[in-house]
């Protein structure tokens, strides 16, 4: 299935006026907190589960629920998306302290995670200067693509950077400018000692839990994270509206849930000032205007993978 013409089944687009955009960008706290405690609190219960039934039944006999687990931790990435915004939350410290719970929980570095995705919304498509295609994997072959969709290339790559930013204190990357730099390499030593210090009291209480809790799980959902971020923007056009640039798939209350509302992607690059809760309210606005619009993430994930099958030559998303 593909993408649906905006001009043979959308709406028209209704007008915007200063009062509406005024009240769709109205944070809250309350909404900030059932959604956050609503997402920890599942990881917390599933993973409660996991330790009891290793403990009572083996590893085997969990593995469903780590996958479960997976997704729900590998999804805290929306976590870290909406808190980078600052629209999580109408307190500026909610939003930073849940950044980066959310981000040492992931591997990805709350502070280096603002700094790229700002650009990514500066340049979103645009192959020399968004970060999310600089770094990319570009696969040539069906092998690579396979693996480039299990999502593991991007957690290595993430790590490796976080470690080369603790351990040489060098930062290079061209999205973190100049002045910010001690900044990312402090934060990398943070979560360098945050990580050791878990290993070592693991290693000290002769306990594997949080690698059946935590580790493994996050590399299972990826296989499930991943796919879902190609569908973003991939094969999308490389223009500057967002209209055009980005997809909005649409698909269950779950994945909503899961996601904080970001299936509504068009609607999030074209008003970034929005917070996730008020993103289906803005749907109904800018519909009509929404040129690409998957119809749920197994059809679009065809949609992306077939895209990549046509451009094994190295081009960019």
């Amino acid at each position: 299935m593909t993408d649906v013409p905006t001009d043979e089944f959308a709406p028209r687009p209704k007008r915007r006026t200063p009062a509406m955009l005024q009240e769709l960008t109205q944070r809250s706290n309350v909404r900030g907190a059932l959604r956050a405690l609503s997402h920890y609190g599942a990881i917390a219960v599933v993973g409660t589960l996991i330790g009891l039934i290793v403990s009572a039944q083996g590893v085997v006999w969990a593995l469903p629920l780590m996958l479960l687990q997976g997704v729900l931790v590998a999804f805290l990435f929306m976590a870290v998306h909406e808190t980078a915004h600052k629209t999580a939350f109408d307190s500026r410290r909610l939003n930073v302290a849940v950044g980066y719970l959310s981000g040492f929980l992931i591997g990805l570095p709350y502070e280096y995670y603002c700094l790229f995705h700002w650009e990514h919304h500066r340049h979103t498509q645009d192959p020399q200067r968004d970060p999310e295609l600089i770094v990319g994997p570009k696969p040539r072959s069906e092998t690579q693509l396979a693996i480039a969709y299990s999502g593991l290339v991007q957690v290595a790559g993430r790590l490796r950077l976080l470690l080369k930013h603790a351990v040489t204190g060098e930062v290079t990357v061209p999205w973190i400018p100049a002045g910010r730099r001690a900044t990312i390499v402090r934060e990398a030593r943070i979560y360098v000692a945050g990580y050791t210090l878990l290993l070592l009291g693991s290693l000290a209480l002769h306990s594997a839990l949080l690698l059946w809790v935590w580790v493994l799980p996050l590399l299972f959902g990826q296989l499930i994270l991943r796919p879902y971020l190609y569908a973003e923007h991939t094969g999308c056009d490389h223009t500057r509206s967002a209209f055009h640039n980005t997809r909005t798939t649409f698909t269950t209350q779950f994945v909503h849930w899961l996601a904080w509302n970001m299936p509504y992607h068009v609607e999030h690059h074209a008003y970034p000032a929005v917070p996730f809760h008020a993103l289906p309210k803005l749907h109904a606005i800018v519909d009509g205007e929404i040129k690409y619009r998957g119809q749920g993430y197994v059809a679009v994930t065809r949609q992306t993978w077939a895209w990549f099958r046509t451009h094994f030559d190295g081009a960019k998303p």
